[in-house]
């Protein structure tokens, strides 16, 4: 039931957001160089990667936040399973979920109400895939260290709102990172959170192909690398100081 009605409120707010743009396109075509088909299909885009990269939470983080304030995670980290490969482990069968649950089929209602700019060809649907996996990850990657915070400030809550707005304004969920004038744009372009979706959306749009698109998606690579290594080093500190506290 809670899936349906996910459904049901990304589509709405897919109809929404797309008459947005369709008045904005209408002023400025080719905003941020996109035509206004390619502009609603990256709507439709993002209401499909809204909960694949959890962008709005719902995620792990407040169940691990929770395992830290509580102690729990002590025995976590004497299991021997790693903790963060078993947290990224089930987060990315969460995204597999939600992208396949409450993807497809919002996806599917944009693309019969509004004529949207959708590849034909299998490749570049392929490296879509491959875009939205290496999303997943970075995404994983930035709220295992939202929820480590917790080791040090017992409520995490006020981190995980910080995240939480970032990763709306920065990934492009509220208008595409090209959109975003001068340095602010770079910025934008240069941060995590646009592995999130505006990589996935550029790639699925054909605006990165070729080279472009192996440089996305090294770009992607790139930030899950130095992030889960982040985490890896935080969850090494945040295990000695279980140890020497339960000593």
């Amino acid at each position: 039931m809670a899936t349906a009605a996910g459904v049901f409120t990304n589509s709405v707010f897919g109809l929404i957001v797309s008459y947005s743009y369709i008045a904005l396109w209408d002023q400025r075509p080719h905003l941020g160089g996109y035509t206004q088909a390619q502009a609603l299909t990256y709507v439709w885009v993002g209401q499909a990667l809204l909960m694949t990269m959890a962008l709005m939470g719902g995620g792990f983080e407040d169940e691990l936040m929770e395992r830290i304030r509580s102690g729990d995670i002590a025995v976590d980290l004497y299991r021997p399973a790693d903790l963060q490969a078993w947290w990224l482990s089930a987060d990315l069968g969460r995204s597999a979920f939600h992208l396949l649950g409450r993807g497809v089929l919002p996806m599917v209602c944009g693309a019969l109400v509004f004529d949207l700019a959708l590849p034909s060809d299998a490749v570049t649907w392929l490296l879509f895939l491959v875009a939205v996996a290496l999303g997943a990850v970075v995404s994983f990657a930035v709220r295992f260290l939202v929820a480590l915070s917790a080791f040090w400030l017992l409520d995490g809550s006020g981190v995980t709102q910080v995240a939480w707005l970032a990763g709306l304004f920065f990934s492009g969920m509220l208008l595409p990172l090209t959109v975003f004038p001068g340095w602010l744009g770079v910025v934008a372009r240069a941060l995590p959170w646009a592995a999130m979706l505006q990589v996935p959306a550029d790639v699925l749009l054909g605006r990165d192909s070729g080279p472009s698109a192996a440089g996305a998606l090294a770009f992607q690579a790139g930030w899950a690398v130095v992030l889960l290594g982040a985490g890896r080093l935080l969850q090494t500190v945040a295990a000695r100081r279980v140890v020497v506290q339960g000593g």
